[in-house]
Protein backbone atom coordinates (compact mmCIF):
# COMPACT_ATOMS: atom_id res chain seq x y z
CA UNK A 1 0.00 0.00 0.00
CA UNK A 2 1.60 3.25 -1.06
CA UNK A 3 -0.65 5.91 -0.27
CA UNK A 4 -2.53 6.96 3.02
CA UNK A 5 -6.04 7.57 0.90
CA UNK A 6 -6.10 4.16 -0.43
CA UNK A 7 -5.38 3.17 3.63
CA UNK A 8 -8.02 4.89 4.58
CA UNK A 9 -10.38 4.02 2.24
CA UNK A 10 -9.49 0.33 3.44
CA UNK A 11 -10.68 1.41 6.78
CA UNK A 12 -13.28 2.89 6.38
CA UNK A 13 -15.60 -0.58 5.69
CA UNK A 14 -16.84 -1.98 9.39
CA UNK A 15 -16.24 -5.02 8.79
CA UNK A 16 -12.48 -5.46 7.58
CA UNK A 17 -11.65 -3.01 10.38
CA UNK A 18 -13.49 -5.26 12.80
CA UNK A 19 -11.32 -7.74 11.26
CA UNK A 20 -8.51 -6.24 11.81
CA UNK A 21 -8.98 -5.66 15.22
CA UNK A 22 -9.43 -9.32 16.03
CA UNK A 23 -6.24 -10.30 14.21
CA UNK A 24 -3.81 -7.73 15.34
CA UNK A 25 -4.80 -9.03 18.73
CA UNK A 26 -4.37 -12.92 18.01
CA UNK A 27 -3.63 -15.25 15.13
CA UNK A 28 -7.31 -16.75 14.10
CA UNK A 29 -8.93 -18.86 11.30
CA UNK A 30 -12.05 -18.19 9.31
CA UNK A 31 -14.14 -20.70 11.16
CA UNK A 32 -13.06 -18.69 14.58
CA UNK A 33 -13.61 -15.10 12.72
CA UNK A 34 -16.94 -16.50 11.53
CA UNK A 35 -18.07 -17.65 15.90
CA UNK A 36 -16.77 -14.44 16.69
CA UNK A 37 -18.16 -12.65 14.10
CA UNK A 38 -21.33 -14.28 13.72
CA UNK A 39 -21.15 -13.48 9.56
CA UNK A 40 -20.73 -16.33 6.89
CA UNK A 41 -17.80 -17.56 5.70
CA UNK A 42 -17.58 -15.96 1.92
CA UNK A 43 -18.37 -12.47 3.68
CA UNK A 44 -15.02 -13.31 5.99
CA UNK A 45 -13.04 -14.97 3.38
CA UNK A 46 -13.31 -11.78 0.46
CA UNK A 47 -12.79 -9.42 3.23
CA UNK A 48 -9.60 -11.19 4.25
CA UNK A 49 -8.29 -11.84 1.00
CA UNK A 50 -8.78 -8.17 0.02
CA UNK A 51 -6.77 -7.21 3.51
CA UNK A 52 -4.18 -9.86 2.18
CA UNK A 53 -3.93 -8.27 -1.91
CA UNK A 54 -3.27 -4.70 0.42
CA UNK A 55 -0.48 -6.51 2.92
CA UNK A 56 -2.51 -5.87 5.80
CA UNK A 57 -2.49 -9.15 6.82
CA UNK A 58 -0.42 -12.79 6.47
CA UNK A 59 -2.23 -16.38 6.25
CA UNK A 60 -0.58 -19.50 7.58
CA UNK A 61 -1.67 -22.49 6.37
CA UNK A 62 -2.15 -25.73 8.69
CA UNK A 63 -3.62 -28.69 7.12
CA UNK A 64 -7.17 -27.52 6.01
CA UNK A 65 -6.70 -24.10 7.87
CA UNK A 66 -5.77 -20.73 7.27
CA UNK A 67 -4.71 -19.00 10.11
CA UNK A 68 -4.89 -15.02 9.45
CA UNK A 69 -3.06 -12.14 11.42
CA UNK A 70 -1.97 -8.62 11.55
CA UNK A 71 1.46 -8.54 9.36
CA UNK A 72 4.51 -8.00 11.51
CA UNK A 73 6.84 -5.06 10.30
CA UNK A 74 4.60 -2.69 8.82
CA UNK A 75 5.63 0.97 8.41
CA UNK A 76 4.98 2.98 11.32
CA UNK A 77 2.37 5.09 9.93
CA UNK A 78 0.48 2.95 8.43
CA UNK A 79 0.16 0.76 11.98
CA UNK A 80 -0.51 4.22 13.41
CA UNK A 81 -3.42 4.66 11.27
CA UNK A 82 -4.93 1.01 12.05
CA UNK A 83 -4.50 1.70 15.94
CA UNK A 84 -6.32 4.71 15.22
CA UNK A 85 -9.48 3.69 13.55
CA UNK A 86 -9.24 0.68 16.31
CA UNK A 87 -9.71 2.75 18.93
CA UNK A 88 -12.00 5.45 17.00
CA UNK A 89 -14.85 2.68 17.67
CA UNK A 90 -13.82 0.79 20.53
CA UNK A 91 -16.23 1.92 22.69
CA UNK A 92 -19.28 0.75 20.44
CA UNK A 93 -21.47 -2.50 21.44
CA UNK A 94 -20.78 -4.20 18.79
CA UNK A 95 -16.73 -4.01 19.36
CA UNK A 96 -17.21 -4.98 23.05
CA UNK A 97 -18.76 -8.12 22.05
CA UNK A 98 -16.18 -9.33 19.14
CA UNK A 99 -13.45 -8.38 21.97
CA UNK A 100 -15.89 -10.85 24.54
CA UNK A 101 -16.33 -13.41 21.89
CA UNK A 102 -12.33 -13.76 21.45
CA UNK A 103 -11.80 -14.16 25.12
CA UNK A 104 -14.39 -16.88 24.51
CA UNK A 105 -12.90 -18.68 21.73
CA UNK A 106 -9.28 -18.67 23.52
CA UNK A 107 -10.86 -19.52 26.96
CA UNK A 108 -11.80 -22.52 24.40
CA UNK A 109 -8.76 -23.09 22.64
CA UNK A 110 -7.11 -23.54 26.09
CA UNK A 111 -9.67 -25.85 27.31
CA UNK A 112 -9.16 -28.03 24.54
CA UNK A 113 -5.44 -28.41 24.74
CA UNK A 114 -5.87 -28.99 28.23
CA UNK A 115 -8.18 -31.92 27.82
CA UNK A 116 -5.86 -33.31 24.78
CA UNK A 117 -2.57 -33.01 27.50
CA UNK A 118 -4.31 -34.52 30.15
CA UNK A 119 -5.70 -37.27 28.01
CA UNK A 120 -2.32 -38.60 26.59
CA UNK A 121 -0.70 -37.83 29.83
CA UNK A 122 -2.57 -40.69 31.90
CA UNK A 123 -4.00 -42.88 28.98
CA UNK A 124 -7.20 -41.95 30.43
CA UNK A 125 -9.90 -44.56 29.33
CA UNK A 126 -7.46 -46.68 27.61
CA UNK A 127 -8.40 -49.80 29.74
CA UNK A 128 -11.31 -51.17 31.42
CA UNK A 129 -11.88 -50.42 34.98
CA UNK A 130 -14.57 -52.22 37.05
CA UNK A 131 -16.88 -49.90 38.29
CA UNK A 132 -16.11 -46.73 36.70
CA UNK A 133 -19.08 -44.99 34.82
CA UNK A 134 -19.95 -41.98 33.96
CA UNK A 135 -23.44 -42.45 36.34
CA UNK A 136 -22.05 -43.39 39.14
CA UNK A 137 -18.92 -40.55 39.05
CA UNK A 138 -22.26 -38.78 38.63
CA UNK A 139 -23.85 -40.04 41.82
CA UNK A 140 -20.23 -39.11 43.61
CA UNK A 141 -20.41 -36.02 42.49
CA UNK A 142 -24.30 -34.99 43.37
CA UNK A 143 -23.63 -36.07 46.54
CA UNK A 144 -21.15 -33.17 46.89
CA UNK A 145 -23.81 -30.89 46.88
CA UNK A 146 -23.88 -28.17 49.71
CA UNK A 147 -27.06 -26.95 51.68
CA UNK A 148 -28.40 -24.55 49.12
CA UNK A 149 -31.89 -23.84 47.37
CA UNK A 150 -32.20 -25.10 44.39
CA UNK A 151 -34.77 -24.82 41.43
CA UNK A 152 -34.66 -27.45 38.68
CA UNK A 153 -36.50 -25.69 35.80
CA UNK A 154 -38.30 -28.23 32.93
CA UNK A 155 -37.32 -31.21 35.53
CA UNK A 156 -40.01 -33.58 34.16
CA UNK A 157 -40.13 -36.41 36.93
CA UNK A 158 -37.04 -34.28 38.59
CA UNK A 159 -34.48 -37.26 38.69
CA UNK A 160 -31.39 -35.23 38.97
CA UNK A 161 -33.07 -33.06 41.72
CA UNK A 162 -34.15 -36.51 43.81
CA UNK A 163 -30.60 -37.08 43.94
CA UNK A 164 -29.60 -33.24 45.02
CA UNK A 165 -32.18 -33.13 47.72
CA UNK A 166 -29.99 -36.13 49.31
CA UNK A 167 -27.91 -32.77 50.30
CA UNK A 168 -29.57 -29.44 49.07
CA UNK A 169 -31.84 -27.55 51.67
CA UNK A 170 -34.34 -26.84 49.83
CA UNK A 171 -35.16 -28.50 45.94
CA UNK A 172 -38.02 -26.89 43.60
CA UNK A 173 -38.74 -29.32 40.60
CA UNK A 174 -40.51 -27.08 37.95
CA UNK A 175 -42.38 -28.38 35.14
CA UNK A 176 -45.86 -27.93 33.18
CA UNK A 177 -46.90 -31.23 32.45
CA UNK A 178 -49.37 -32.12 35.37
CA UNK A 179 -48.72 -35.80 34.91
CA UNK A 180 -44.70 -35.47 35.41
CA UNK A 181 -45.19 -32.96 38.68
CA UNK A 182 -48.18 -35.66 40.10
CA UNK A 183 -45.54 -39.00 39.38
CA UNK A 184 -42.29 -36.44 40.56
CA UNK A 185 -44.39 -35.66 43.86
CA UNK A 186 -45.47 -39.44 44.90
CA UNK A 187 -41.76 -40.01 44.03
CA UNK A 188 -40.76 -37.74 46.34
CA UNK A 189 -42.79 -39.10 49.36
CA UNK A 190 -41.84 -42.50 48.48
CA UNK A 191 -38.12 -41.86 49.10
CA UNK A 192 -39.02 -39.70 51.93
CA UNK A 193 -37.37 -36.23 50.27
CA UNK A 194 -39.91 -33.86 52.27
CA UNK A 195 -37.15 -30.86 50.88
CA UNK A 196 -38.15 -31.92 47.33
CA UNK A 197 -41.41 -30.00 45.76
CA UNK A 198 -43.02 -29.78 42.68
CA UNK A 199 -45.10 -27.07 40.78
CA UNK A 200 -46.84 -26.89 37.90
CA UNK A 201 -45.43 -23.35 35.58
CA UNK A 202 -43.82 -22.84 32.70
CA UNK A 203 -40.13 -22.02 32.04
CA UNK A 204 -40.92 -18.42 30.75
CA UNK A 205 -42.95 -17.86 33.40
CA UNK A 206 -41.14 -19.47 36.57
CA UNK A 207 -43.49 -19.49 39.82
CA UNK A 208 -40.91 -19.23 42.72
CA UNK A 209 -40.28 -15.56 44.13
CA UNK A 210 -37.41 -13.22 42.65
CA UNK A 211 -34.09 -14.31 44.43
CA UNK A 212 -35.42 -16.95 46.05
CA UNK A 213 -32.70 -19.53 44.91
CA UNK A 214 -28.73 -20.39 45.27
CA UNK A 215 -29.02 -22.58 41.51
CA UNK A 216 -31.38 -22.91 38.70
CA UNK A 217 -30.62 -25.76 36.60
CA UNK A 218 -32.25 -26.33 32.92
CA UNK A 219 -30.94 -29.42 32.21
CA UNK A 220 -31.82 -30.83 28.51
CA UNK A 221 -35.47 -28.28 28.90
CA UNK A 222 -34.11 -24.94 26.81
CA UNK A 223 -34.76 -26.42 23.78
CA UNK A 224 -38.45 -27.31 25.09
CA UNK A 225 -38.56 -23.53 25.50
CA UNK A 226 -40.77 -21.47 22.53
CA UNK A 227 -38.65 -18.11 24.00
CA UNK A 228 -35.34 -19.22 25.11
CA UNK A 229 -33.93 -15.68 25.96
CA UNK A 230 -36.91 -15.33 28.42
CA UNK A 231 -36.55 -18.51 30.12
CA UNK A 232 -33.05 -17.53 30.95
CA UNK A 233 -34.37 -14.65 32.42
CA UNK A 234 -36.77 -16.30 34.36
CA UNK A 235 -33.89 -18.55 36.17
CA UNK A 236 -31.55 -14.98 36.62
CA UNK A 237 -34.52 -13.73 38.27
CA UNK A 238 -35.48 -15.97 40.94
CA UNK A 239 -31.62 -16.69 41.59
CA UNK A 240 -29.98 -14.62 44.60
CA UNK A 241 -27.28 -12.43 43.80
CA UNK A 242 -23.80 -15.21 43.78
CA UNK A 243 -26.35 -17.70 42.34
CA UNK A 244 -25.40 -19.49 39.60
CA UNK A 245 -26.90 -21.07 36.34
CA UNK A 246 -26.41 -24.30 35.00
CA UNK A 247 -27.64 -25.12 31.41
CA UNK A 248 -27.01 -28.61 29.80
CA UNK A 249 -28.66 -28.88 26.46
CA UNK A 250 -27.82 -30.18 22.76
CA UNK A 251 -25.39 -28.44 20.54
CA UNK A 252 -26.82 -27.36 17.22
CA UNK A 253 -27.71 -30.01 14.99
CA UNK A 254 -29.81 -31.26 12.03
CA UNK A 255 -31.55 -34.43 13.26
CA UNK A 256 -35.68 -32.73 11.65
CA UNK A 257 -37.41 -36.15 13.62
CA UNK A 258 -36.56 -34.36 16.82
CA UNK A 259 -39.44 -32.19 16.61
CA UNK A 260 -41.91 -35.24 16.37
CA UNK A 261 -39.93 -37.66 18.10
CA UNK A 262 -39.26 -35.80 21.59
CA UNK A 263 -41.63 -32.24 21.01
CA UNK A 264 -38.49 -30.42 20.30
CA UNK A 265 -38.65 -27.38 19.76
CA UNK A 266 -35.21 -26.03 18.84
CA UNK A 267 -32.62 -28.14 17.71
CA UNK A 268 -30.15 -27.32 20.22
CA UNK A 269 -27.80 -24.28 20.34
CA UNK A 270 -25.00 -22.71 18.67
CA UNK A 271 -21.91 -22.58 21.73
CA UNK A 272 -22.13 -18.80 20.54
CA UNK A 273 -25.88 -18.85 21.54
CA UNK A 274 -26.14 -20.11 24.94
CA UNK A 275 -23.08 -17.28 25.60
CA UNK A 276 -25.52 -14.27 24.41
CA UNK A 277 -28.56 -15.88 26.49
CA UNK A 278 -26.53 -15.71 29.27
CA UNK A 279 -24.89 -12.39 29.12
CA UNK A 280 -28.01 -10.74 28.06
CA UNK A 281 -29.84 -11.98 30.95
CA UNK A 282 -27.27 -10.37 33.22
CA UNK A 283 -25.40 -13.06 33.81
CA UNK A 284 -21.31 -13.07 34.71
CA UNK A 285 -18.20 -14.90 34.32
CA UNK A 286 -20.33 -17.22 31.84
CA UNK A 287 -18.66 -20.05 29.96
CA UNK A 288 -19.92 -22.83 27.49
CA UNK A 289 -18.33 -26.28 27.53
CA UNK A 290 -18.95 -29.37 25.34
CA UNK A 291 -19.32 -32.35 27.78
CA UNK A 292 -20.22 -35.01 25.37
CA UNK A 293 -20.13 -36.55 22.24
CA UNK A 294 -22.38 -39.26 20.89
CA UNK A 295 -20.87 -41.81 19.04
CA UNK A 296 -23.86 -42.72 16.63
CA UNK A 297 -26.20 -41.17 14.98
CA UNK A 298 -27.35 -38.62 14.76
CA UNK A 299 -24.13 -37.81 16.67
CA UNK A 300 -26.09 -35.30 18.70
CA UNK A 301 -23.24 -33.07 21.45
CA UNK A 302 -24.42 -31.94 24.97
CA UNK A 303 -23.22 -28.54 26.00
CA UNK A 304 -22.92 -27.13 29.64
CA UNK A 305 -23.44 -23.77 29.68
CA UNK A 306 -23.14 -21.70 33.29
CA UNK A 307 -23.06 -17.81 34.79
CA UNK A 308 -23.40 -16.16 38.46
CA UNK A 309 -25.43 -13.32 38.80
CA UNK A 310 -23.72 -10.94 39.99
CA UNK A 311 -23.91 -8.83 43.34
CA UNK A 312 -22.74 -10.77 46.11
Amino acid sequence: MNASWDLLKTLSDPTRLRLLALVSREELSVAELQEILGMGQSRISSQLALLRQVNLVSDRREGKNAFYSLRPNLAAKTLGLIKAAIESVGELPVMSEDRENLDRILQKRRRTQEQYFNLIAGRLGKHYCPGRSWEAIGHLALRLTPAIDIADLGAGEGLVSQLLAHRARQVWCIDNSPRMVEVGTELAKKNGLANLGYKLGDLEKVPLPDGSVDLAILSQALHHAQHPQVAVNEAFRILRPGGQVLVLDLNAHLFEKARELYADVWLGFKESALHAFLKKAGFTKVEVTTVAKETVEPYFETLLASGVKGGR
